[in-house]
């Protein structure tokens, strides 16, 4: 159990060390095959650029599913997305959504359930920096499918 002390001189308060094991026993999990091929070519097909902001700084970007490989998604570029982790966390968690017209829809419960996000409201209506192969846009099947499962509007 960690417990926090009072602040210090300094006025920055220290986390008591635990006593005893600082490691719990491992957990092994089971990598979902395909996933790095997946996460190369969808880097590669938003030419290493975030499809909503468009960051370019890599470690920040991830590859998103639109319909999750849990839930029958398949690991095709039609169905991600290259997203800044942030905004991928939102996505995953219905906050964020891309319409069929591939525009870019935040929720207002967002604002409504943690008392902020106006900086991800803003993003409201932005138009997707989609791949430039026509292929490798986002199917309007996965995309209706996270607004109908996923969303919350």
């Amino acid at each position: 159990m960690l417990v926090a002390s009072q602040p210090s001189a300094s006025g920055i308060a220290s986390v008591h060390e635990p006593v005893g094991p600082k490691y719990g026993a491992p957990i092994f999990v089971l990598p979902r095959l395909g996933q790095g091929s997946f996460q190369a070519a969808i880097i590669d097909a938003y030419a290493r650029r975030c499809a909503i902001t468009g960051e370019r700084v890599l470690p920040v970007l991830e590859a998103a599913h639109i319909k999750p490989y849990a839930e029958g998604g398949e690991h095709r570029v039609d169905n991600g997305l290259l997203l800044r982790r942030d905004l991928h966390a939102l996505f995953d968690r219905g906050y964020l959504t891309v319409s069929p017209e591939m525009e870019v829809v935040v929720s207002k419960r967002l604002k409504d359930q943690f008392h902020n996000g106006e900086e991800y409201l803003a993003l409201t209506g932005n138009k997707l920096l989609a791949p430039e192969r026509l292929a490798d846009r986002p199917s309007g099947e996965f995309l209706d499918w996270h607004n109908q499962h996923r969303f919350v509007a």
